[in-house]
């Protein structure tokens, strides 16, 4: 089964700033695209914030297995309408990682339900992400450390609930460290958080960090496909209880009545 992943980008340093531009020509997103249709397994395509609905149609994300975020600079102008479409999705079972500064995204936020809030500082430092998982999916090929010369730093405390898997952590050359992949899951899709990626360095050209996009897009699949019946809510009738049982008492529903929401 062939993963149906939309790599979602802001795409506006790309278009204003003469370094991204010059590191991706062909925007970032289009850039994690191409290193991920280099496995026969994704169909990768890409979404904008420029496009209309973002590029995140009803029936687009209907057919999106996974999709992954990269946003940066202008986050409020994600329309609520869509962040609450694709919570929907995700819920429902497709895939999500958010990218890099995509921890400030409104969808990450929604999912998460805590500021997300961490330290920063962008001094071009080497940054070690030590593989404190190895068994895990996501860091299938890797070895016990990979390293990046040049990136933003991300510091503790990082304001997220606490995952459900931490796969990497990193180490700067300031001494901060950072939590830098972990897993959650909500309703019935998988979430990975990847740190790496600050626009003003090649993170994306890098070898081993798409193979860690890779192995996370096929985490991050649910080969059952979507679980639209999540959001149900069916009010069950007295005769249709597995027990024997006697209605008693008020009720506030009339039978068959669907409840308030």
């Amino acid at each position: 089964m062939t993963i149906r992943a939309v790599v979602w980008g802001e795409n506006i340093h790309e278009q204003t700033n003469k370094v991204v531009a010059e590191i991706y020509p062909e925007g970032m997103h289009n850039t994690i695209a191409k290193a991920l249709n280099a496995d026969a397994g994704i169909e990768a395509t890409t979404a904008t914030l420029q496009e209309p609905e973002h590029g995140l149609s009803e029936a687009r994300l209907k057919d999106t297995d996974v999709l992954l975020w990269w946003g940066h600079k202008d986050h409020g102008a994600v329309k609520d309408e869509i962040v609450e479409r694709v919570a929907r999705r995700v819920w429902e079972g497709m895939g999500l990682i958010v990218l890099h500064s995509g921890h400030f995204s409104k969808i990450f936020k929604r999912l998460m339900g805590t500021p997300c809030a961490l330290k920063w500082r962008e001094a071009g430092e080497r940054e070690r992400l030590w593989v404190i998982n190895p068994r895990h999916p996501i860091a299938a090929g890797l070895g016990e450390h990979f390293e990046l010369e040049n990136e933003e730093m991300y510091g503790e405390q990082f304001s997220v609930p606490e995952p459900l898997e931490t796969v990497f952590i990193s180490w700067f050359q300031g001494g901060e460290v950072f939590r830098s992949g972990m897993t959650w899951r909500r309703g019935a899709g998988n979430i990975f958080y990847f740190r790496p990626g600050h626009e003003t360095y090649p993170t994306y050209h890098n070898d081993t960090v798409q193979k860690v996009l890779i192995n996370s897009v096929k985490w991050a699949h649910n080969p059952l496909g979507t679980q639209a019946s999540i959001h149900d809510a069916p009010n069950v009738p007295v005769e249709k209880a597995l027990e024997p049982i006697v209605e008693r008492g008020p009720k506030l529903h009339q039978a068959g009545e669907a409840g308030y929401r």
